[in-house]
């Protein structure tokens, strides 16, 4: 089968969740199928700035087709009308306005799509919320797939998009709680497609003595992976957790993995480690005594799957339903509300470590039955074929 994969970003270094998830995705339904990505000739999501050279390329083995973005994001463009939608009564033209800045603004895929749309059986848009896949999805959506990564926040009950989850043959879902979020938003009772997320790739792990060494990583920590910025929670963290070491836990570290958007305070309990390797990632994970994660917006989190990967438990943010409702359904942690909550359930995980261990197995048997590779692309090749044979 012939697939156009779309995605915002694609690079090797281009780590983001979401186009880390598309990457994956691509690269296993290529196995089977003959993938080509369209993307931008962006790096960063910021300024949509162009940094790649347009046209044809490879990347991780994959064909891919580069198109340039015609406008930067600029701040004094984007800021204050995206305050403005998300959190005050505004007009439908404000909206398509938000869509124009918010970007990435690519007019030749969308042309590609228009004239060379029958090069490809099936299209697959990945995030509902930028423009490529906005203007992409309505170009032919009777063969079109929306993995949307949409979480509970302003952006998704925003009007432009009501009826957009109500255009493709198929979504892949990646909770049963997004699911529900987009039938409350698009008003549908129900929405065609399957939950279905994504793995985690295997990479060889080092025992936790030689990465601690290798890492310069001492004594007890709790791991963060992901981007480090305000909306993720991670200045809620720094407060909580700088204010339980000063109370409770003088000897207990915060090690964090990912790019730093937002400042990481100067702390001795804090170590910043930056973007690792998927073999340091997943090593420092299994070294740690469980992965925090305070993010109040997600679809999914793969750094989730990639804690119960290595049976680590999870303490997790409460008022995020998607992490929430996996924790409870894997047994795979505790969520916590205001930081009372944060503390308590802290101390428990660290002073009940034959618990805490179980949980992280727990965890890791939920990981395997829902998010190993064979279960993932089973499913897609279900929803391929559906959207194929419509």
């Amino acid at each position: 089968m012939r697939i156009g994969l779309v995605v915002q970003r694609f690079g090797e270094e281009v780590i983001g969740g979401a186009e880390l998830h598309a990457r994956w995705i691509a690269q296993h339904l290529a196995e089977r199928h003959r993938v080509e990505v369209l993307t931008t000739c962006a790096v960063d999501y910021l300024t949509w700035e162009n940094a790649y050279e347009p046209g044809e390329t490879r990347v991780a083995g994959l064909p891919v087709r580069r198109f340039p973005v015609a406008r930067r994001r600029t701040p004094e463009g984007f800021d204050e009308l995206s305050s403005k939608v998300h959190f005050f009564d505004h007009s439908d033209d404000e909206e398509r306005r938000w869509m124009e800045e918010h970007g990435p603004v690519t007019p030749g895929l969308i042309r590609h799509l228009e004239t060379r749309g029958d090069d490809y059986d099936v299209l697959i848009f990945f995030s509902y919320r930028y423009w490529t896949t906005f203007h992409g999805l309505r170009v032919d959506p009777g063969k079109s797939i929306l993995v949307p990564t949409a979480e509970q926040d302003n952006a998704v009950r925003l009007r432009i998009f009501r009826d957009l989850f109500l255009l493709p043959a198929a979504l892949a879902f990646n909770s049963p709680e997004e699911r529900e979020l987009l039938m409350e938003v698009s008003g549908a009772p129900g929405l065609p497609g399957e939950v279905v997320g994504v793995g985690i790739e295997d990479a060889p792990v080092v025992p936790p003595d030689e990465i601690r060494r290798r890492l310069d990583v001492l004594g007890d920590y709790v791991v963060y992976v992901g981007r480090i910025e305000r909306e993720k929670g991670c200045a809620r963290l720094f407060d909580e957790f700088a204010r339980y070491v000063r109370e409770q836990a003088p000897h207990l570290n915060l090690v964090l993995v990912g790019k730093a958007v937002l400042p990481v305070p100067v702390h001795v309990n804090f170590t910043h480690l930056g973007v690792l390797s998927e073999t340091e990632k997943l090593s420092v994970i299994g070294a740690s005594r469980l992965l925090v994660h305070p993010s109040p917006y997600e679809s999914l989190s793969m750094a989730l799957l990639e804690a119960w990967k290595m049976g680590r438990p999870a303490l997790v943010n409460g008022r995020c339903t998607v992490l929430r409702g996996q924790v409870q359904r894997a047994g795979g942690g505790l969520y916590y509300g205001p930081y009372e909550e944060f503390a308590e359930a802290l101390t428990w995980l660290l002073s009940h470590g034959s618990e805490a261990d179980t949980l992280g197995r727990s965890g890791r048997a939920y990981f395997e039955r829902h998010y190993s590779w064979p279960v993932i692309m089973e499913k897609y090749e279900r929803l391929l074929a559906c959207v194929s044979a419509s």
